[in-house]
């Protein structure tokens, strides 16, 4: 466990076996973080193709960070149907699996 001094807060670590079986180690972590700062349209640009879209999306982000006008708008004129991205598209191939576990 470490301390955080300037929070409080305290960091775990997680376990070997998570480790081990996690889809993105810690380089690649790195290496996507740095991406998603460098050049966050492009990176989220290319994730937003990972999911299916009833309408695309024209524009990835819209931001504006004016004091006493924040506004963040991602992905803002597409149109996401969730059930087909989170349940549907995976039928084909896992439809026998378990999808939730409580």
């Amino acid at each position: 466990m470490t301390k955080q001094p300037e929070t409080g807060a305290s960091t775990y670590p997680p376990s070997a076996d998570f480790v081990a079986h996690a889809h993105v180690d810690a380089a690649k972590y790195d290496e996507m973080y740095a991406a998603s700062i460098k050049d966050p349209e492009a990176f989220w640009g290319d994730h937003g193709k990972r999911i299916d879209w009833i309408k695309p999306y024209s524009k990835v982000k819209d931001v504006d960070y004016t004091y006493g006008n924040v506004s963040i708008k991602w992905f803002e004129d597409g149109t996401l149907n969730v059930a087909a991205n989170c349940i549907d598209r995976h039928l084909a191939d896992r439809a026998d699996q378990t999808a939730i576990i409580w």
